[in-house]
């Protein structure tokens, strides 16, 4: 299959599109600069110049392929009627190049947009009262193709997609406990969030373009914020810490990350699991801080450098 990705050379990015090479796929990549270009080709795609502002880009490249996989996002969560704007229109110029051929589509999309406090799952509606609200009309932009003659798939990843080199929450908690030499969960700590090695949702987008379409969960387990905190803690050979909501907030220096790891909000993959024979087996969150690069100089240069 000849497949058309956007977002290839971001984080989670060049996972799949090195596990879409390995599996015999030819892809072409969205690049809207040099270094992108230089970063999918070394993963063995071949560039499409273009950003997700430029539409014409973006139909020529789906027009020319057997499938498309969505991941690039553009716009800033200070501002999400403009991200929502950017995201159903590039998601919309995609579909509307692949309407009536039979064609995969996948688009990228998040377990934050599911009602909290519950176990979510893939059959459970989104919730526009979520923290994720804005990722909704790209979801129902995408699946709305179903009925245009295109196999429509959503995969929602989890809040934390960890792995090497990882600028997400994570990295963000963890640099916040070393300006403070105190490593912090909000309140008890007891909430869950849902989290999957890269390599595991890497694997789970090809099985999505190869044979899916509806609803799909990235889901690899489900942590406590605190079980994170304290294995940070222990590696850092500092104490932990309960803080209330606006603590953490002054904690983190970000009251947005704050807000967000306050959030109960786990999710099952059981569907997705079941639909696809898909097997979550890489290493978990809390192995991945054991031997991964999250303590690094490097790791807390990138995590000050986004969320600071």
């Amino acid at each position: 299959m000849h497949v058309f990705v956007t977002g290839g050379s971001g984080q989670t990015g060049p996972a799949v599109v090195a596990e879409l090479v390995r599996a015999g796929h030819t892809v072409t990549g969205l690049a809207r600069s040099d270094a992108s270009a230089a970063r999918l080709e070394s993963l063995g795609a071949t560039p499409h110049p273009g950003d997700l502002d430029d539409l014409d880009s973006l139909r020529r490249g789906a027009e020319a392929a057997d499938g498309v996989l969505h991941m690039a996002q553009g716009g800033s969560y200070a501002d999400p009627d403009d991200l929502i704007r950017r995201d159903c229109a590039a998601i919309d110029a995609l579909g509307q190049a692949l309407a009536g051929t039979g064609k995969p589509f996948v688009s990228t999309s998040g377990t934050l947009v599911m009602k909290a406090d519950q176990v979510s799952t893939e059959l459970d509606p989104a919730d526009p009262d979520s923290v994720a609200y804005f990722r909704i009309p790209g979801e129902q932009t995408c699946l709305g193709f179903a009925d245009r003659g295109v196999r429509a798939s959503v995969v929602r990843l989890a809040p934390t997609v960890h792995g090497p080199r990882d600028h997400g929450f994570i990295p963000a908690l963890i640099a916040g406990a070393r300006r403070a030499g105190v490593s912090a969960y909000i309140g008890d700590g007891a909430n869950r969030w849902p989290a999957v090695h890269r390599d595991d949702a890497a694997v789970l987008f090809r099985l999505a373009l190869e044979k899916a379409g509806g609803v799909l969960h990235g889901v690899g387990e489900t942590v406590t914020i605190k079980s994170v905190a304290e294995k940070i803690a222990q590696l850092l050979d500092i104490p932990t810490a309960s803080l209330t909501l606006g603590e953490a907030a002054e904690h983190l220096g970000n009251p947005f990350l704050a807000r967000f790891f306050s959030l109960d909000v786990p999710a099952s993959s059981a569907h997705t699991q079941q639909l696809l024979g898909w097997t979550p087996n890489h290493p978990t969150l809390l192995e991945d801080l054991e031997t991964g690069d999250y303590f690094t100089q490097e790791a807390s240069d990138r995590a000050e450098a986004v969320w600071r």
